[in-house]
């Protein structure tokens, strides 16, 4: 691959510096000079480019099979480059040595294998006339009329660029969706009044199963035993922990986080409403399955023409004229040239921190005119904040938001999370808990300095015989409109007060809803959450539509309404419930964090965990689109000349083919100039540098 590399591109870096020196946008800084261009930089960009090695490194990050992969495939391609080397010398000799002619042809048929493998995924999709099939038959015309050193020339870089859309075109049937990627191998059970540690493939129906504060809950069952508070969103989309006790059904994947709970088992493996999903998943036709990339769609657009052109000139000026013909390929370098675009975008957002798995994304996101967000865990983050505090008798909020903190001291989930976030904010001095104990896993009691501290739901002060104002009942329909918790604080059997713990919107969120405004695409949230906090952030963010109480199910179902409607949807999810409305979408897009689902799910993952690289995402989209369009002109050009040239001038095969090559030089040259313009951009801090002036679209 290297050697096909190196003749292609060598020029075009010279091109794409000189480009650099006369166009590198100013980056002025108050304590770092700017840096200069350098080549070997691109060299490496290029190369990172060709294997995706940028992508795939990212992709490593969140599935640890992918370094065992690609540590075979360069195996493959290591011993590939040396057949291919052996074939190369045996078909040059073949041309000079006609005892070897049959063996050099075989060995130009071994150099075009990859195009083979095109061939068939064409024919396998019932595109039977393609670029891939002239392309197989101009190689055959050369074999035929004896230039068979064109032929192997041909057969080295068609081979080239045929592993390149190989790449990008393949398609992972055999990747299935995990729903399962959090789940613990071991699991306890209680089995005749002892504690046992099994394998979770052993579960079996009607086994008990223990599940502590922090553990995910690996079965569906219905509590035995215990009770708890349970974060079901990355299921069902509930922005606020479910309160669970005896009796009560829990589900597969989802979180616990206080409380200690004995589930007995009803479904496990494959029967879990989560497994379900997954099932559901893969069975479903992906609408970016069935897509091919404009650059091959533009290229076949034009094969008929390029046809009928050989068959004129056959009969006309001869089979060697013919071929020349055929060789203008009128459009056909936008094929290459598409797909090698998009793999040196995928390294520009490889640097960006953005892992694109699909790179047909870049075409589709020019069509993107509706935005679904999902709302829990996308627009919001797991912890929430603490806002109004009500304090009552002789307590101030300060002192309610102490003891609360002090209760909470060094407890690992959310709620404990806030209210000591906010305790820090406010600069309290905290002191440490002598004791501390959960009570029915709806609150925890705390001795210190002598005082009783309690702080949990209204359920938990109950269960103390705590008595509550009737004046807290008005603050909890308030809550429970708005989406918000109360968490009450009693110190002494006397309530001191009440938190309220909303949701914390992402702080990136606003921008980005304003970015996408601008753009004049319209916002929808889809929640399986209550219509009171679907509503509130709806109309914090400033988006007009939104969907609320939707079953895990149906959230497809509303992606497919707004698809029928003729809105070409991008949907960001990240739960196991949002895995088939992102595969429903034209687009889909997760964050690195969310469930496994949703990311094996998902065409673009963010791997900082945000949504703050959305913007980035679509200007280079736009950048993209730009480079696209001088592809478009650069394509045909030299085609035009070449058939001129045939009819008019005699060009024959070699000249074709020269004129051809040139095109796709001219083609490396603007392809290459994103990673030339984006080098230096990239390398820098973005806290250190401002761009004083870039072109559009960066």
């Amino acid at each position: 691959m290297w050697l096909e590399l190196t003749a292609l591109s060598v020029g075009a870096i010279g091109y794409g510096v000189r480009r650099q020196r006369r166009r590198l946008p100013q980056i002025s800084t108050a304590a770092v000079p700017a840096p200069r261009f350098r080549v070997q930089q691109l060299w490496r960009d290029i190369r990172g480019a060709m294997h995706a090695t940028g992508r795939d490194q990212l992709q490593g990050e969140i599935d640890p099979t992918v370094q065992a992969r690609l540590e075979s495939q360069q195996r493959r391609a290591k011993r590939d480059q040396q057949l291919a080397m052996g074939a190369m010398g045996v078909a040059a000799l073949g041309a000079y040595f006609p005892v070897l002619n049959l063996l050099g042809a075989a060995a130009v048929l071994y150099l075009a294998r990859d195009t083979f493998k095109l061939l068939r995924k064409d024919f396998q999709r019932g595109r039977y006339l393609s670029i891939y099939l002239i392309g197989l038959i101009t190689t055959l015309g050369m074999i035929v009329t004896n230039h068979l050193v064109l032929a192997t020339f041909t057969g080295v870089i068609g081979g080239f660029f045929a592993r390149i859309i190989n790449r990008l075109e393949e398609v992972s049937h055999h990747q299935l969706i995990n729903v399962f990627g959090d789940q613990p191998e071991q699991v306890w059970v209680l089995a005749h009044g002892v504690e046992t540690q099994i394998s979770f493939q052993k579960l079996q129906l009607g086994d008990q199963v223990i599940v502590r504060p922090g553990e995910v809950i690996p079965i569906d069952g219905v509590i035995g035993d215990g009770t708890g508070q349970v974060d079901q969103h990355v299921l069902t989309g509930e922005s606020q922990p479910a309160e669970k006790k005896v009796g009560d059904e829990v589900f597969a994947a989802t979180l616990l986080l206080s409380g200690r709970l004995l589930i007995t088992v009803q479904t496990t493996g494959d029967a879990t409403l989560a497994a379900k999903i997954g099932e559901v998943l893969n069975q479903t036709e992906s609408y970016k399955e069935n897509l091919v990339t404009r650059g091959r769609k533009i290229a076949d657009r034009f094969l008929p023409v390029s046809v009928g052109l050989g068959a004129v000139t056959l009969p006309a000026l001869g089979p060697s004229a013919a071929v020349a013909v055929m060789w203008s390929q009128l459009g056909g370098i936008m094929a290459p040239l598409g797909s090698l675009s998009v793999m040196n975008y995928l390294q520009i957002l490889s640097r960006h921190n953005i892992l694109v798995k699909d790179g047909r994304v870049f075409e589709l996101l020019r069509d993107v005119d509706t935005v679904v967000f999902d709302k829990t865990g996308t627009l919001t983050l797991e912890q929430p904040t603490v806002g109004e505090i009500q304090a009552f008798g002789d307590y101030t909020a300060t002192d309610v938001l102490r003891y609360a903190a002090i209760a909470e001291h060094r407890q690992p989930h959310p709620v404990a999370k806030a209210i000591l976030a906010r305790a820090a904010e406010e600069k309290l001095v905290l002191a440490v808990p002598e004791t501390a104990n959960y009570n029915l896993g709806y609150g925890i009691q705390v001795q210190c300095a002598g005082d009783l501290i309690q702080v949990g739901s209204a359920r938990f002060l109950q269960q103390a015989e705590i008595s509550l104002p009737e004046s807290v009942q008005a603050l909890q329909t308030e809550a429970d409109t708005q989406g918000h918790t109360l968490i009450y604080v009693a110190v002494n059997q006397l309530l001191a007060g009440v938190l309220v713990l909303q949701p914390t919107i992402r702080p990136e969120a606003q921008a980005v809803i304003e970015f996408l405004q601008q753009r004049h695409i319209r916002l929808y949230i889809i929640s399986g959450d209550h219509v009171g906090p679907t509503r509130s952030l709806a109309k914090v963010l400033g988006i007009s539509h939104y969907f609320a109480d939707v079953l895990p199910e149906n959230k497809a179902d509303y992606v497919s309404q707004l698809k029928e409607q003729g809105r070409f949807v991008c949907f960001v999810g990240d739960g196991i419930n949002d895995a088939i409305a992102l595969k429903t979408a034209q687009v889909s897009l997760s964050l690195r964090g969310a469930s496994s689902a949703a990311t094996d799910t998902a065409q673009v993952v963010m791997m900082d965990g945000t949504l703050q690289k959305i913007p980035e995402l679509f200007r280079l989209a736009d950048d993209f689109e730009q480079t696209m369009q001088k592809n478009l002109a650069i394509s045909f050009a030299p085609s035009i000349f070449s058939i001129a040239g045939v009819y008019l001038l005699h060009f024959g095969i070699a000249a074709s083919m020269a004129i051809f090559y040139l095109g796709c030089f001219l083609g490396l040259g603007n392809i290459l100039w994103p990673l030339v313009k984006y080098q230096e951009t990239l390398r820098l801090p973005q806290a250190q540098a401002t761009v004083d002036s870039q072109p559009k679209g960066a």
